[in-house]
């Protein structure tokens, strides 16, 4: 895989005689190989991407790296300011301007990719095909044709993947699945997903050249050539259809995949879709402000809702007494600090709640003081996401968040988003994963991706 890498001078030498000050090669004979742990048990990681999300999951790396199971020795970005900001941070890290330098290197054993949504499914599916295990943000793929190929890839190169919905590793929501696991609200029929709606550019600025310490191509990556616009970026990205998808795709990949873990729902899908929504009054940002979509299973029969609503129609998210924090501890009993999301759970015996569903996952007073019985059934307690990760790689087992669960989530948000665009229902075909009878609508499973950057 050739590739032309641009860094500029000074960050490259500071991070060589970093390097030089402090080698991190090691030997191959002790490299965690797939599906195994190598003798030295560490695990050697790559960052692809150095915004404010991927900084945070290398903060989430930091518990196995004080254990010496991993370390961190490369770091990219295509900006260079944050590339500097990350050779700062690891400084015995080789920076790259270019992921597919980085992924090229035999010593790598892993990679974490917190890029933009729209770089997600080609950078997982190159990682893979030079052997990396990988981490990859949600949501994670853009399309249909992104997802098939990721799966194809990861499951080719029998690399541990895992999607960084990690609400399923919280500790609540390891309360919840037992909860319902155990039938404490029947047979459930609904899930409402609530979330407050998707912002609008209500600042707009005209076109304008690229900063220079941006390399404006390489963001934009497999997207079709557009002008550079700061609206677009950095985290703003979310709002536009083609690079993020609005609050269903950032948020909803959280809260659905929640769901779909503790009702046992991973490997199947909907069988009709429908969705309506709002569009943005002005500005660059496209995603639907308000939206419904509804998701109609079969075999087992349930519903699942997304509704992006006005903030005074949230659900009120419950007060935690003092005593209830200091009692939840060390278990990661917290207040409810993000209560405009979650989802309510109808069971044909009662309802349960949670609020959020990402790194943060609260469940309702009755699920977390409930007692579980003697003889009643156990659910997976994940001891991390990136723990749980690397399970995965020294061991082979399916990850909590393994590439079919996480693009099964992920396909469920294009889906929402189509069928809003379209505006009309769609039929979903789980086996071949694809939209049935709309010619239109599977067309939009995929999406030219421009030259080289591309699957």
């Amino acid at each position: 895989m050739k590739a032309k890498a641009r860094i500029s001078r000074r960050t490259f030498l500071k991070a060589a005689n970093a390097a030089a000050a402090a080698p991190y090669f090691i030997p191959s004979g002790i490299l965690a190989a797939r599906g195994r742990a190598g003798a030295g048990d560490r695990v050697l990681i790559g960052h692809i991407g150095w915004g404010g999300r991927s900084r945070g999951l290398f903060k989430e790396l930091g518990s196995l790296r004080d254990k010496g199971l991993a370390m961190s020795v490369a770091v990219c970005d295509v900006d260079e300011t944050r590339l500097a900001g990350g050779v700062k941070e690891i400084p015995k890290a080789m920076p790259y301007r270019d992921y597919r330098y980085l992924i090229e290197r035999k010593d790598i054993d892993a990679v974490v990719i917190g890029t933009p949504d729209h770089w997600h499914g080609v950078q997982t599916v190159h990682s893979a095909e030079c052997g990396k295990h990988v981490y990859v943000e949600k949501p994670a793929c853009c399309t249909i044709e992104e997802g098939k190929a990721m799966i194809a890839a990861a499951n080719k190169a029998r690399v541990a993947v895992q999607v960084g919905s990690q609400g399923r590793s919280q500790p609540e929501a390891w309360m919840m699945h037992r909860y319902l696991a155990n039938g404490m609200i029947g047979k459930v029929q609904r899930v409402e997903c609530f979330h407050y709606p998707s912002p609008e550019d209500t600042k707009p600025v005209r076109d304008s050249e690229p900063p220079p310490h941006l390399d404006w191509d390489m963001w934009l990556g497999p997207l079709r050539w557009r002008p550079f616009n700061e609206r677009y970026l950095p985290g703003t990205f979310r709002w536009v259809m083609e690079s993020g998808g609005g609050q269903i795709r950032d948020r909803g990949a959280h809260v659905m995949s929640c769901a779909m873990w503790w009702l046992g729902q991973d490997g199947t899908g909907p069988v009709r879709i429908e969705a309506s929504g709002t569009p943005p009054r002005q500005g660059l940002w496209d995603a639907a402000v308000l939206m419904k979509v509804t998701y109609t299973f079969r075999d087992p029969d349930w519903v699942m809702t997304w509704t992006q609503m006005p903030n005074e129609e949230l659900p009120k998210a419950e007060e935690r007494t003092e005593e209830e924090l200091e009692a939840g501890k060390p278990d990661g009993i917290t207040k409810i600090i993000r209560p405009g999301y979650g989802a309510i759970y109808h069971g044909d015996q009662g309802t349960c709640m949670h609020w959020g569903g990402d790194g943060g996952t609260w469940a309702e007073r009755k699920v977390r003081s409930w007692k579980a019985p003697a003889g009643s059934k156990e659910v997976y307690r994940s001891p991390g996401h990136m723990e749980d990760w690397l399970l995965g790689i020294r061991t082979g087992k399916k990850t909590i968040m393994n590439i079919e669960a996480g693009i099964g989530v992920a396909n469920l948000t294009i889906l929402g988003n189509l069928a809003y665009l379209l505006g009309r229902p769609l039929e979903w075909d789980q086996t071949k994963m694809e939209i049935a009878g709309d010619d239109e609508a599977r067309r939009l499973m995929s999406r030219p991706q421009r030259h080289p950057y591309h699957l």
